[in-house]
């Protein structure tokens, strides 16, 4: 009979699953972060691409990571790790520093072998005492183990291989108790036309879980805690998924049909790969020749009645300003996705900045106002691209929605929502009055300024739209001086009136602190945690995040002069504080900036929050 196993709890726990490039490391981190939802978990995830393509196999720069967190209270994937899988010895070296004091390491000692040293540059035979490790470490013959799993399966020697990754996440999910049934059900999903590696994998995982159940793999199991959902149905959705299926929830709540005009570009490819799948729900997915072509087949299909949407990065966005300008000038609604990377021109394409703001909002000739929103987290791209879609149609204007690669490609646990939930979108169609009265193009609505929208092909609404200005009466082209500033400032007034039609600015944290901390879009788990863990140590602190970002809702001020102190903590070198600095020059923005292709660590805000109250 075997002796008991030791169990601990834990509210939440962080996992970083590191190896090569091809050694499956997403795939194993996002079978554990699926079965954790699954179970109630709450959790963050960031995937860690190389930079390089086809990096050498075993070299430093083809490390590829996988970091979640799971349990409860989760908002970041953690700056540390309680447990680091390292398959190779390129992978301990690049991702030690991770590792929590008191941390568990998991490593193939198979692949530590002297050309694997050598390919990793380590001076020494001994990884572990050349890097200075203390920490326990278990060192699992994962290699031989999957071949002897497999050694009836009749795969050959490189197939195998390939199943190393689920060898180790049968070993993780028994450190944690994670029920192999889900995890089962995944890959026999994954591998659906090639049944043969799907139970080939799910063999190699019960061979991972049995290994540490039979030796109990020198350490105690973990029990995280769960939290008590709301009730519903939940999965683990990543943000360029979640955007993809806003984009579908505002198409079926405003009647329009769904048209993507897009070029694949990293990392918003995968918003193109979703709705691609989705002809079931009369999804229009074009892959055009280039970025150019991408907005102009989206503004083409808006002018024919369309939700037409295009999606990119931020060279991408910088190829379609003119096309933007367009439908700015035109006022049809589009909107405009980019999930920002590491820039400028090429960059760091498989790493995270919010380095694209000012592009958002200035970047066309003229004036050329547009709305700009931003999501939170990985869950908050599904309601972010529904409201993006509701001001465009129901405003008549271009809005970009500034995603970026940290929640484009991250993942929590989300709770689907009823269709109910979300609103009616109700586009601003040509009113029957103005039909028999003589209707123009750029007609409006007096209150919210926003022009009408005529279906093409609907009898006595002939029309034309195009780049160059009309006249505010008679809707033909007009070069008149006093027409255009008109037109201009019309366009203007027609943005900053969308205030009245989005959330008040919210505050969270101590109610009583002289210090807020505020941010934008993707870093809001980070804040978030920062400010609790401020709170908790004695440091009075609010914090505010900001979702839309022009217009800003309209009590932005009001909060901004209730504190003695305001910091902005943002992933550029400033942007959005001087955005709020212009807005407000009576309030003084203090800044914690990064700029390095990765996310905030929480302890980097903490201690930048504290060098200004100090």
């Amino acid at each position: 009979m075997l002796e008991k196993t030791n169990v601990k709890s834990a509210d939440k726990v962080v996992v970083r699953f590191s190896g090569d490039s091809g050694d499956g490391m997403q795939l194993a981190g996002n079978i554990f972060t699926n079965v954790s939802a699954g179970v109630g978990n709450q959790v963050s995830t960031f995937p860690d691409y190389p930079a390089e393509i086809r990096a050498p196999q075993g070299s430093l720069s083809g490390v590829s990571g996988f970091q979640v967190s799971v349990g409860k209270g989760v908002h970041t994937p953690g700056d540390s790790c309680d447990v680091l899988v390292a398959m190779n010895p390129a992978a301990l070296k690049q991702n030690i520093r991770f590792l929590k004091s008191g941390g568990v390491i998991v490593t193939d000692i198979d692949s530590f072998t002297e050309a694997d040293l050598k390919k990793a540059q380590y001076i020494t035979h001994d990884a572990f005492t050349e890097l200075g490790i203390t920490a326990q470490t278990l060192r699992v013959p994962v290699t031989s183990l999957t071949k002897a799993a497999l050694a009836d399966s009749g795969m050959d020697n490189k197939s195998m291989l390939k199943c190393r990754n689920i060898f180790t996440l049968g070993l993780i999910c028994w450190l944690f108790e994670r029920p192999l049934a889900a995890a089962e059900t995944f890959i026999r999903n994954k591998f659906a036309k090639k049944p043969a590696v799907a139970e080939a994998n799910v063999k190699v995982l019960n061979a991972g879980y049995d290994y540490g159940h039979n030796i109990h793999a020198g350490v105690s199991t973990v029990r995280i805690e769960t939290e008590d959902p709301r009730p519903g149905v939940y999965t683990d959705i990543n943000g360029n998924t979640a955007t993809a299926w806003g984009l579908i929830m505002a198409s079926e709540k405003s009647g329009r049909p769904l048209f993507l005009g897009s070029y694949p570009i990293t990392p918003a490819t995968d918003i193109l790969h979703e709705l691609a799948k989705r002809k079931d729900l009369g999804v229009k997915a074009c892959q055009m020749e280039d970025e150019i072509a991408g907005v102009c087949s989206a503004i083409g299909a808006s002018f024919a009645g369309n939700l037409a949407v295009t999606s990119t990065s931020g060279p991408g966005l910088a190829l379609k300003s003119e096309g933007i300008g367009l439908a700015v000038i035109a006022e049809l609604p589009l909107v405009v996705i980019d999930v920002q990377r590491g820039g400028p021109s090429t960059g760091l394409p498989t790493k995270t900045e919010q380095t694209d703001l000012m592009q958002a909002l200035y970047g066309r000739n003229g004036e050329s106002p547009v709305a700009v929103v931003a999501p939170a987290s990985p869950t908050d791209c599904f309601t972010m691209a529904f409201e993006a879609c509701r001001i465009a149609i129901e405003h008549m204007t271009p809005v970009i929605l500034l995603s970026d690669a940290f929640i484009g490609n991250g993942s929590s646990a989300w709770r689907i929502p009823e269709a109910d939930e979300f609103p009616e979108i109700h586009p601003n169609y040509v009113p029957e009055n103005l039909r028999e009265s003589g209707w123009r193009p750029y007609m409006r609505d007096a209150e919210t300024l926003v022009r009408y929208w005529a279906m093409p092909g609907t009898e006595g609404l002939q029309h034309r739209l195009g780049g160059l200005e009309k006249d505010s009466e008679t809707s033909a082209i007009s070069t008149d001086p006093v027409n255009h500033e008109k037109m201009v400032l019309l366009r203007r007034e027609k943005i900053e009136r969308i205030a009245y039609d989005i959330p008040h600015l919210e505050v969270n944290g101590n109610p009583d602190a002289d210090t807020l901390l505020i941010g934008w879009g993707g870093t809001y788990g980070h804040l978030r945690t920062a400010c609790d863990e401020l709170n908790a140590a004695g440091t009075p602190m609010a914090h505010a995040h900001f979702r839309y970002i022009n217009p800003l809702p309209e009590n932005t001020g009001d909060i901004l002069r209730r504190y003695k102190r305001v910091v902005v903590a943002e992933l550029n070198t400033g942007m959005f504080a001087d955005y709020l600095q212009a807005k407000f020059p009576d309030v003084e923005m203090h800044r914690i900036n990064k700029i390095q292709g990765q996310p905030f660590l929480v302890r980097e805000v903490v201690d930048g929050v504290l060098k200004f109250i100090k």
